[in-house]
């Protein structure tokens, strides 16, 4: 059976195929009894408009941004190696993506830096930052303008962004606390856990999933208070360091973000880099070399490629007020050892 047409869109609602046009692209100038008849002639002959083909026909272009924070760490060159690829793989889906980068640990930053894009301008944002009142404010302001927008990596759950773009934070903790109380053998031991900043999203969650899947499974070990390295190197060092002077019963470092160079570098110092159990998220060139040589002993991680890809199919659906293929675009957690090193 052929599928329906616009042209049997206008003979079953009575118009032109101008009207028609006007309708299914929100274009003013038709009235509101005619939008009415032309839906209902929509839903009669069960017409699905081929967006592709129409983005085609008029020559539709997207324009995504995606807003990182300024560093050296290497999962965040990783992310921007991987938007440089799908830059240049998306000129063909009449894509052009800018990437705006912003002072890390800096909300102000962040919103002058949101506020400035022009949502006349561009259509769709991706948006890695921790969640505050000014950035809650930022987002309201682009979906007002009726720029999508999605959180990437670490969610923004109150605010009104489109979706989230990365792995289940939770479920990622929760993992880690499985390795580490495993690798523990039942141990009665503490179990140092550090962080960039906890105003950060996905280190709350990641965090939360740790800490019930320790006391639910293995209660016999102490999980310390977070220690915050803020992506500093030097920081990272010293606080690490005291932290193992007053704790001698650490057995375990749980580092549920970026730092984990410096993590290692503090560890090596201090002759017990191979002597506690260490967890890290995201496979880097430094977690590689780190599993390889025992420093590190599992790496929690995910596919930055389609993390990437799927924030710009997310983006371009959004912008076209489409639903997305949520299948598609769940993220999975990976577990790499040194093993299993892909």
């Amino acid at each position: 059976m052929q599928r329906p047409t616009v042209n049997d869109i206008a003979r079953a609602a009575g118009v032109s195929l101008a009207t028609v046009d006007r309708v299914l692209n929100a274009r003013p100038g038709v009235r509101d009894q005619t939008i009415s008849r032309v839906h209902e002639a929509i839903e009669k002959i069960g017409y699905v408009r081929d967006v592709s083909a129409a983005n085609l026909a008029r020559q539709r272009h997207y324009r995504l941004a995606f807003v990182l924070p300024e560093g050296p760490g290497q999962f965040l060159s990783a992310l921007r190696d991987a938007i440089a690829e799908a830059a240049q793989r998306s000129i063909a889906d009449r894509t052009d993506i800018t990437v705006v980068s912003v002072p890390a640990h800096d909300p102000h930053a962040l919103a002058r830096a949101l506020n400035a894009l022009d949502c006349d301008q561009i259509d769709g944002v991706a948006i890695m930052a921790p969640e505050t009142p000014h950035v809650r404010d930022a987002v309201k302001r682009l979906k007002d303008g009726g720029v999508a927008t999605v959180a990437l990596v670490s969610d923004l759950p109150n605010s009104e962004r489109d979706h989230f773009v990365g792995i289940n934070n939770v479920a990622a903790g929760r993992t880690a606390a499985v390795l580490m109380g495993r690798f523990l053998g039942g141990r009665t031991c503490k179990v140092l856990v550090l962080v960039g900043s906890m105003q950060a999203r996905d280190s709350i969650e990641r965090r939360l999933g740790f800490d019930q899947v320790m006391a639910e499974q293995f209660p016999s070990v102490d999980v310390l208070p977070s220690i915050e390295g803020h992506d500093d190197a030097e920081t990272i060092g010293r606080v690490v360091s005291t932290a193992l002077d007053a704790h001698r019963e650490i057995a375990g470092v749980y580092s549920l973000g970026s730092g984990n160079r410096a993590l290692t570098d503090c560890l090596r110092g201090r002759g017990v880099a191979n002597d506690l159990v260490v967890v890290a998220h995201e496979l880097t060139p430094h977690t590689r070399d780190a599993l390889n040589t025992n420093a590190i002993d599992a790496v929690i991680t995910q596919d930055v490629g389609h993390v990437i890809r799927s924030a710009l199919r997310v983006l371009r659906s959004k912008s076209d007020g489409l639903e997305i293929v949520r299948s598609q675009e769940r993220i999975r957690i990976d577990i790499v050892m040194k093993e299993n090193l892909p």
